[in-house]
């Protein structure tokens, strides 16, 4: 079955008859955190070594096996596997096929709605599917805000805002950025816009901003390499398209403020989320290549990025560095006109 998500805490704490539970999507750490929750559960451990049994992309031939096998001191057996991918299938079908006690893990990350492993698993009366993707919007500001709320700590909202755009690509990562801002701040404190980019500056989310920054500057190679680490170190495709599609209508709302008289320095000043002090340069610059209908272009091919990344089966990274680098390619030929 493919779990609803609103059942997915109540299943972590008891998976009931389930035999064979998938954990995927783009957000490993989510797919970490769920799995070891889940092997806490019914082994009571992460190590032990009577009981849990991990396997990797090379062990997929021993997961029968190992499901087969009784625990010498008791209990449950429990198998989990890491970077599960549709070879798995076979060995997966023949556990569900069995009626055997073990529990069986699997972490999938990156699988597609076309995976035979996802459909297997999906169809199977004591298997469990579920969906693990990255936070965002409402969902994501919600979280900052009752994480710091708990720890007595508020956030003005331009520091909001940053932060919106920066954490959601990992939850694991994202908790613990949280928890360090509460204890920055502590009992009582605000975070702020200068706290928030202090305690969370060296993310995946300052190489995307450099990412946006240079692109819409029409630096095509600066934009390439910045982007290019911020996937590296976990920016997600749907991420880096909402940061560029964020970023665009910034300058949008900038050049509207402009087109009523106010002064570009007046209107930058007045920007939100606020545009940080070393790059007010590559700002000022974007709104001097940019006319007000080339961002109108451009934000609709970031909407059209989004949908195309969500498509099954879509090449979602490749599609996103194709809008970014191609939003570099439109300002270096409009920086030489």
């Amino acid at each position: 079955m493919k779990l609803d998500a609103r059942r997915v805490e109540a299943f972590l704490r008891d998976p009931g008859s389930a035999r064979v539970v998938l954990l995927y999507g783009d957000d490993a750490g989510l797919i970490r955190e769920r799995a070891g929750r889940l092997v806490r559960t019914v082994a009571g451990s992460l190590d032990d070594p009577f009981r849990v049994t991990e396997l990797g992309r090379d062990g997929f031939g021993a997961i029968a096996e190992e499901m087969g096998s009784m625990s010498l001191m008791g209990g449950r057996r429990v198998v989990r596997v890491r970077e599960a991918s549709d070879a798995a299938v076979g060995a997966v079908k023949a556990v569900l096929a069995g009626k055997g006690p073990g529990f069986l893990v699997l972490e999938g990350a990156g699988l597609t709605g076309a995976s035979k492993l996802r459909t297997a698993v999906e169809q199977a009366a004591d298997g469990a599917a579920i969906a693990c993707y990255p936070l965002d919007g409402r969902a994501l500001t919600e979280l900052i805000r009752t994480m710091l709320g708990t720890a007595g700590v508020t956030v003005d909202d331009d520091a909001l805002a940053w932060l919106s755009g920066q954490l959601g690509a990992d939850q694991a990562i994202t908790r613990a950025e949280i928890e360090k801002l509460a204890l920055y701040a502590g009992p009582g404190g605000q975070v702020d816009l200068t706290a928030a980019r202090m305690c969370v500056g060296d993310l995946a989310g300052l190489s995307l901003e450099d990412a946006l920054f240079a692109a819409t500057s029409g630096d095509v190679v600066a934009a390439d390499r910045a982007l290019e680490l911020a996937m590296a170190e976990g920016a997600a495709p749907v991420q880096v398209v909402r940061a560029a599609l964020g970023h665009l209508q910034r300058l949008q709302r900038v050049r509207a403020a402009m087109a009523g008289g106010v002064s570009a320095g007046e209107a930058t000043k007045a920007a939100r989320p606020p545009v940080f002090f070393k790059r007010q340069g590559a700002f000022a610059q974007a709104l001097g290549i940019w006319s007000e209908v080339a961002l109108d272009q451009a934000c609709v091919r970031m909407w059209e990025a989004e949908r195309a990344c969500k498509r099954t089966g879509s090449p979602a990274e490749t599609v996103s560095r194709n809008a970014v680098v191609g939003l570099a390619q439109r300002g270096a030929a409009a920086r030489r006109r």
